[in-house]
């Protein structure tokens, strides 16, 4: 990875990287999906970073920073994420950006430390009560991590699909970010760190409540390719009409909540495939709690 972005900092004897841009707050956090980095929101974080503080950060076990055993609590990665800011010196509150499992830690992060959290943003996110408004073939499940052969093959040939996405990233951050997420290593870590999502859900229903911050929550309503290979178009385009439910949900359970489709994005890539409609939402947010 491209050493000219972010540094480490040590957090509880782990080095974990973190890359700021901008001035001002409140400070926008990306907070990433499982299989994903920081770097791959740098579009989106670019555009925050004209008007306040915007932070990219890899949590312990992916990344560049250091290795932990994974999956990992949720309380674990937000008072992590909690300890990294602090030692980076980037003073709350904050605006969290939320990427799919980052749902369950910046949840958690709202029930540990709500006064540091101005307001969330959430990309298509796990949220605690996504079962209660979902189909049951839609409803969260464990999903065992499969063997290294099957992950070496996924690694080989999502390499087309990373340079694809990538193609904008300046070349010599683009380059190492293909070649690292086609790893072994970065391939376990994602497979890994979502292989128990029931187990997220239950321990933020388990904590109470969250604490009401004001939020917005976008619906991505594409399809993932790799989805293709275990359920029919029509099956998935239902699912994703489904997804509407709980995100309007979220927002109403909030003063200030409001839930926006993203129509033509899809879950893994919405900061990508959207990026406008995306940092529009960031913007919008940050504008309502400054």
């Amino acid at each position: 990875m491209d050493t000219k972005l972010g540094q480490m900092y040590e957090v509880g004897g782990r080095n974990l990287w973190l890359h700021r841009s901008g001035r001002g707050g409140p400070a926008v956090v990306f907070v990433p999906g499982a299989s994903a980095v920081g770097l791959d929101y740098l579009n989106v974080h670019v555009r925050a970073a004209t008007y306040t503080t915007s932070v990219l950060y890899d949590r312990g076990g992916t990344g560049r920073s250091d290795p932990v055993r994974l999956p990992r609590t949720a309380e674990a990665v937000a008072t992590e994420l909690h300890e990294l800011l602090e030692a980076a010196g980037v003073p709350g509150p904050y605006v969290l950006v939320a990427h799919s499992i980052g749902g369950a830690y910046v949840r958690r992060y709202l029930q540990l430390f709500g006064d540091e959290v101005a307001g969330t943003v959430h990309l298509d996110a796990f949220h605690e009560d996504w079962d209660v408004y979902m189909p049951p073939k839609a409803r969260i499940k464990a999903q065992p991590v499969p063997g290294d052969l099957l992950l070496r093959l996924a690694a080989r040939l999502s390499r087309p699909f990373y340079q694809k996405i990538f193609a904008s990233w300046p070349a010599d951050v683009r380059e190492p970010l293909v070649a690292d997420h086609t790893t072994l290593a970065w391939q376990k870590s994602g497979a890994a760190e979502r292989s128990d999502m029931p187990a997220l859900r239950d321990e933020v229903k388990a904590a109470g409540p969250v604490p009401d911050r004001p939020l917005i929550a976008l619906t991505a309503l594409g399809i993932d390719p790799g989805m293709r290979l275990f359920r029919s178009k029509a099956t998935l385009v239902q699912l994703n009409q489904a997804k509407r439910r709980p995100d309007k949900a979220l927002a109403a359970s909030v003063a200030g909540g409001e839930q926006r489709d993203v129509e033509g994005a899809r879950h893994s890539t919405i900061s990508i495939d959207r990026a406008d409609t995306v940092a529009q939402a960031i913007q919008d947010l940050w504008q309502r709690v400054r």
